[in-house]
């Protein structure tokens, strides 16, 4: 069973515009959706579509139809009672794949409310395979949050995974090693902030981010999949570090396409595959999301791993 964490959920919409989007101007758009989100849910949404249970833990009314949708999904969803009304996030698309979002902070939690939240997390985590932190922070959360849940599941039997970026990634880091979660799932940029050096550099180069994940293995991380966007991903653990390529793919919106990465990830892991299947797993789900609308999840029969070429890198110091 995956257990996952959306301390701060949101409404998703998406708005598809017909061209690219001019600032100052009135747009016609091509459609819009909306639906439950945030980077927990997306992971159990593709958790249940791959017939792999999953309990999705978050901060929302029992009669909220956000929390409604999410039961009509078949996804076993346990409310905690929220500090406030669940947000919305605006993503915009334009023709060509570019997306612009907007995301809105959410409401405003005190220790009360993340204590329901852990307390929800740790009572389930004995029956958990793995347990997953995703996503922002709400607003009156402390940065450390995270770091601190991660060190109380020490003692359990699960294996924590993390999705995190800002303020909540930099602590986790800080609290290395007691922080230390089995799995941590950085992009380009994320990994730059706590690494240095240039995100764009590190996102063209799969050597050079598989080097800058390094130090993380050696605080205690047991391994740490980067995503790099188009130029596909890299997975580093302490047996070494691999490498998967992208496969060609008409971009249509990459909101999501980072979750599906990581539940590629996981469900490679559930089924017992070594690193360079799991990798190609996480960059093949990532890849079949980024070509759907919206933060749609890709269906098992959509993901094609067998078209993802991988390699092992060799991190030599001469390169």
């Amino acid at each position: 069973m995956i257990l996952t964490l959306t301390a701060n959920p949101s409404i998703d919409r998406t708005v598809e515009l017909t061209g690219p989007l001019e600032r100052g101007t009135v747009m016609r758009a091509a459609g819009m959706t909306a639906q439950a989100g945030g980077k927990g849910v997306n992971i159990s949404r593709a958790a249940v579509a791959a017939g792999i249970p999953s309990v999705a833990v978050l901060p929302a009314a029992k009669d909220d139809p956000f929390v409604i949708e999410l039961l009509a999904a078949g996804i076993d969803c346990r409310p905690e009672s929220p500090a406030g009304p669940i947000r919305v996030n605006l993503t915009i698309t334009e023709p060509d794949g570019t997306t612009t979002k907007l995301n809105s902070p959410g409401a405003t939690v005190d220790a009360g409310d993340l204590d329901r939240l852990a307390t929800a997390v740790r009572r389930r985590a004995g029956r958990a395979q793995w347990v997953v932190l995703a996503g922002s922070l709400p607003p009156g959360a402390p940065a450390e949050w995270y770091a601190e849940l991660i060190d109380s599941l020490h003692g359990t039997v699960a294996s924590v995974a993390v999705d995190t970026s800002d303020a909540p990634l930099a602590a986790l880091v800080a609290g290395l090693p007691d922080s230390a979660p089995a799995l941590m799932k950085p992009n380009g940029a994320e990994l730059a902030s706590f690494a240095g050096g240039d995100p764009a550099e590190l996102e063209a180069d799969p050597v050079s981010a598989a080097r800058a994940a390094i130090p993380l293995i050696e605080q205690g991380v047991g391994a740490v999949l980067v995503t790099l966007g188009g130029n596909g991903a890299v997975l580093v653990t302490g047996d070494g570090a691999w490498h998967a390529a992208a496969p060609p793919t008409t971009v249509v919106s990459t909101v999501g396409a980072g979750d599906s990465s990581l539940f590629g990830y996981l469900l490679g892991d559930v089924r017992q595959l070594d690193p360079a299947r799991r990798l190609a797993l996480a960059v093949a789900y990532g890849s079949a999301a980024a070509a759907l609308p919206g933060t749609t999840i890709p269906a098992p029969g959509e993901v094609r791993p067998d078209l993802v070429p991988t390699q092992r890198l060799h991190l030599t110091q001469g390169g």
